[in-house]
């Protein structure tokens, strides 16, 4: 079976005008395969695109990393929050000076509310109604899941918290430390009420992505090889011979390896629970960017340059919530890109100057021979770029209103979480690709031809089968860090 994909600079031209796999010259441009660089840097085509460089591939390059996977899922847990704290907890009872509060089920998908809270925590109770708060001693503590925690006021200990003024419900309860009378033991409590600390286990959030199998084929009869080019080109050490390339067949692959990027971008998980060959347990789909972030992380609806620099600083106030990292992308499409110049254009103090482009090794022209432009406001540094799918009228580009996508923003660097394989913590990019591979086949990207025609002799058919096969998926890590920008 023959293959088209040889390794950069190991084309080697034929003395004879032969169809051979190895002097298959492929008309790719910017990439590791782009075998045209070797033997012929300038080449005029007699075609002129008329769309440009038609390619929408290079985001996930450089946003990106892909990795090997062998299994038919890959599976991260990232660990939850730090500190102890609940939302939407309740007033069960009181008593003289005492509150008894519900710490609520949340209802799903949020996670479980389980109560940690041990006895002689000291605590934060908030109340978003009536903008009411209590510095408060927990004095009694059922833990589990909607457990409860019996808590004294330290500002008002004569009346309950419902005496206070708060509402019944609805309340925002954090532990910021404890307090211990002199000469205790931590474990020093009466029957049913010991002060025995509870041991808080990092809690973990399983998550998991399936890679999807994406196929394509170029077919070529042997009585159309006509369309086969020919090149003659001078090696280094003075030999001549020829090379051929077939234009169509390039344009597959270009549109393939498109493919490739899209599908880890507006791929979805099948939630058809019926029969045949479509129903999720055949083809279960795979989750993408877009959905991973309205899924998991934020949403921007209307961002425009007249509301820019405040609906932006929401942006950065929901940011400071979660992991605040210091360095993202902004990859934008062509009108919300002007909004952003007209945000930075009354805030010019912050512009460019102000960047550390440390995501590009502190290089501004690299960053900016990239297509990227930085700004920063408040603690966080941004690079700025257009991103040609969104402006592309053959996909997103001709979508207005509501179902329109108009940007992400991607937090650079990595983040940790635990691998099910491993059984560790591990570094990994907050986004990346894994594709399927084991030691008996690569399935990245793999290409290679059947037939009869083109140097293959695979079969009785009087044509050349360019086949194209990769399985991957998207693993979006700590996506309450993205944001998806939408229209309106």
């Amino acid at each position: 079976m023959g293959t088209l994909s040889p390794q950069f600079g190991s084309i080697l031209p034929s003395q004879e005008q032969q169809l051979l796999n190895t002097n298959y010259l492929q008309f790719n441009t910017g990439g590791a395969n782009d075998f045209i660089q070797q033997y012929l840097p300038e080449v005029y085509e007699q075609e002129v695109e008329r769309y440009g460089n038609r390619t929408l591939s290079g985001f996930l390059r450089m946003v990106g990393a892909e990795m090997p996977m062998t299994s038919d899922q890959v599976i991260w847990s990232e660990q939850n929050r730090l500190h102890i704290a609940y939302d939407g907890v309740s007033i069960t009872a009181v008593g003289a000076g005492t509150t008894t509060l519900t710490i609520a089920i949340s209802v799903a998908p949020a996670p479980i509310q389980e109560n940690v809270m041990s006895i002689n925590d000291t605590v934060v109770v908030l109340d978003p109604a009536t903008g009411l708060e209590a510095k408060c001693i927990v004095t009694g503590s059922t833990v589990g899941v909607g457990g409860t925690i019996e808590v004294t006021s330290f500002q008002d200990s004569a009346n309950d918290l419902t005496t206070q003024g708060f509402s019944a419900a609805g309340l925002k309860v954090f532990v910021y430390g404890s307090a211990y009378t002199k000469g205790t033991s931590i474990d020093a409590g009466g029957a049913g009420n010991s002060n025995v600390r509870n041991s808080v286990e990092p809690r973990l959030t399983q998550y998991a992505n399936s890679p999807v199998i994406i196929r394509d084929q170029y077919v070529v009869s042997g009585s159309d090889m006509a369309q086969i080019g020919w090149v003659e080109v001078a090696t280094e050490d003075g030999a001549s011979g020829y090379l051929w390339y077939l234009k169509s067949e390039s344009e597959t692959r270009l549109r393939f390896e498109d493919y490739l990027e899209m599908v880890c971008v507006e791929g979805e998980l099948n939630d058809n629970a019926g029969a045949g060959v479509y129903q999720q347990s055949q083809l279960p789909g795979t989750q993408g960017l877009f959905a991973a972030i309205e899924d998991r992380g934020n949403v921007e609806v209307g961002f425009t340059a007249a509301t820019g620099i405040s609906d932006f600083d929401e942006i950065l106030r929901n940011l400071d919530t979660q992991g605040a990292i210091e360095e993202n992308m902004l990859f934008l499409q062509r009108q919300t890109a002007l909004d952003f110049d007209d945000m930075l254009a009354g805030i010019s103090a912050g512009f460019n100057g102000g960047v550390a482009f440390g995501l590009f090794e502190n290089s501004e022209e690299m960053a900016l021979n990239l297509g990227f432009s930085g700004f920063r406001r408040g603690s966080y540094d941004f690079y700025k770029t257009d991103w040609k799918y969104l402006n592309d009228a053959s996909t997103r580009g001709a979508i207005n209103g509501i179902n329109s996508i108009e940007g992400v923003l991607v937090p650079a660097g990595t983040s940790t979480v635990y691998d099910q394989i491993l059984g560790t913590n591990i570094r990994r990019p907050f986004l990346h690709v894994r594709y399927r591979a084991s030691q008996a086949d690569d399935r990245r990207m793999k290409s290679w031809i059947t037939g009869s025609a083109g140097g293959a002799f695979t079969s009785t058919l009087d044509a050349m089968e360019v086949n194209f096969l990769s399985e991957r998926c998207l693993v979006t890590q700590a996506a309450n860090n993205f944001v998806l920008f939408k229209g309106v």
